[in-house]
């Protein structure tokens, strides 16, 4: 019997479990607080959730541990703390220790490169984490990877670049006139629709038991801040919103070390190797899509 544990059902979650969750006889799920089964709207499309913060003073509900030794599939999106990974914290026996529990999916972020100065890199690029959360990051990509090969479960770690989709996008931002147009020569980023971030997942769930993998799971256009920006804008019909300077943003310290880092992360692998046919290869097809479906008017 095929089941699916989760540990964050966040955005990029639920949109694998939207796409994917129907090929699962039972899914389970954690979220940091107690859901309402009455009302909560996983829970009535048959999601079992559980109450799970992975604070190191809490003991877990233990039928989270039940339902891992049933899972065949684990996603964990959870991000890590600065105490590590809460899941490796609380359940790393009960997970390699699971019969039936066969393939693990751990979303990680391409942050874990650093600044590469605009260069295209791929999956072996030196890592050069710029802050305290993304060298966290690279310390738990590599503990869920020795935990697969320990255990013999297939792991996959997938690299996201910028995430977005329904509800959350240029569209969005536009109309509730919150979107920012910041100018800095040379910049780029690449991005990720939700979709096809659940087509990654759903490729490396299928992927030979055993094995472990780093995959860049991105768009092939990485491309200037401003561009998707002012593409969003055109298909609303209305003015973009004003180009600022990078130099006079008003930035948090988390943003403006977001921008401190500059690179080009090539997809090549995940098309090539692991099969993915992005629906979305660049924010053009995304946006255009969204819009198409209301996102916002």
């Amino acid at each position: 019997m095929s089941e699916l544990f989760v540990f964050g059902l966040g955005f990029s979650a639920q949109g694998y479990v939207r796409r994917y969750g129907a090929g699962y006889q039972r899914i389970a799920a954690t979220r940091r607080q107690a859901p309402d089964n009455t009302t909560d709207a996983t829970a009535a499309s048959g999601v079992v959730m559980h109450a799970f913060d992975g604070a190191a003073t809490t003991t877990p509900d233990p039928a989270i541990a039940a339902a891992l030794g049933r899972a065949s599939h684990l996603l964990v999106s959870a991000p890590p703390d600065q105490a590590g990974d809460p899941a490796l914290r609380h359940f790393s026996g009960v997970i390699a220790g699971a019969a039936g529990l066969t393939h693990i999916v751990y979303l990680s972020t391409i942050g874990v490169y650093g600044d590469h100065q605009g260069a295209v890199i791929g999956e072996d690029a030196e890592l050069r984490p710029g802050s305290a959360r993304n060298r966290e990051r690279v310390a738990v990509e590599q503990q869920w990877l020795e935990l697969g090969r320990a255990a013999g479960k297939s792991v996959h770690v997938l690299r996201l670049s910028g995430i977005y989709g329904p509800g959350r996008n240029q569209l969005v931002k536009i109309r509730e006139g919150v979107a920012h147009r910041l100018i800095r020569a040379g910049q780029v980023f690449n991005r990720i629709h939700v979709d096809d971030i659940a087509a990654a997942i759903d490729a490396a769930f299928r992927r030979p038991q055993t094995e472990q993998r780093v995959w860049n799971i991105t768009d092939s256009e990485p491309c200037a801040p401003q561009l998707p920006i002012e593409y969003a804008a055109g298909l609303l019909g209305v003015a973009p919103p004003p180009a600022i300077p990078f130099e006079e943003a008003e930035l948090t310290p988390m943003a403006r070390s977001f921008w401190g880092e500059n690179k080009r992360v090539s997809n090549r692998r995940m098309r090539e190797e692991l099969g993915v046919t992005l629906a979305y290869p660049s924010y053009r097809e995304g946006l255009a899509a969204l819009a198409a479906a209301g996102e916002g008017r």
